[in-house]
């Protein structure tokens, strides 16, 4: 995978907890319970895609730019975006993406997981 930084850069977010579902071979990044991130694994654990969340006319924009950057896969396809781990997209651009879509999933939690999540 082009992108080794990943799982630290996303465990490095206050209040994130990541597991593997292994019914999908997906190693999952969650915050307040709610998933924002996941590393799809074929059947020999190599990733396939990171999928991420974004708003939906950004996915769409991103998607036409980035021949990298697909629907999500398994996901809902308006709000959900899938990455070639191998492909061109680059290092600052998903970072940048990750956040967002950290930030998206934060804000739709009620503002009291919010405030716990975020130690205020």
């Amino acid at each position: 995978m082009k992108y080794p930084w990943i799982d630290a850069y996303l465990l490095d977010m206050r209040g994130v907890t990541k597991d593997l579902k292994k019914e999908w071979n997906w190693i999952r990044y969650q915050i307040g319970g709610k998933l924002f991130a996941a590393i799809c694994l074929d059947d020999n654990d190599v990733p396939y895609y990171i999928t991420l969340k974004l708003d939906p006319l950004e996915g769409q924009f991103l998607r036409g730019e980035f021949e990298d950057i697909v629907p999500g896969f398994y996901m809902n396809k308006e709000h959900w975006n899938s990455i070639k781990p191998d492909g061109a997209v680059p290092d600052e651009l998903l970072k940048e993406l990750l956040e967002k879509s950290y930030r998206l999933v934060l804000n739709g939690l009620s503002k009291k997981k919010q405030r716990e999540i975020l130690g205020e």
